[in-house]
């Protein structure tokens, strides 16, 4: 059995898998939205499935709004999952 096998069966029996699962998510923030919208990036942190993402532009947080539903998907699929729910942008 690999480290890896090894990690997801404790996670898969941990209660605090969906925690896990959402800072991994939100992680993967700065390679999906790219080196740009990341340095307009000033906090981001997750709460009960909702990606809470503050930005120094507003012109970006506009932008930004048309294309939740992609950057969420995008999100999520990088860790296999669906663990965050909504995106917020601040």
């Amino acid at each position: 059995m690999s480290i890896r096998q090894i990690i997801d069966q404790v996670l898969d029996n941990s209660s605090r898998k969906s925690d896990f699962m959402e800072q991994r998510a939100m992680s993967y923030w700065a390679d999906v939205v790219g080196p740009g919208v990341n340095h307009l990036t000033t906090h981001r942190y997750v709460s009960k499935g909702v990606l809470h993402v503050y930005l120094s532009s507003a012109p970006l947080k506009t932008e930004l709004e048309f294309r939740k539903s992609a950057i969420l998907a995008a999100l999520n699929s990088c860790v296999g999952g669906e663990p965050l729910k909504e995106l917020r942008i601040h």
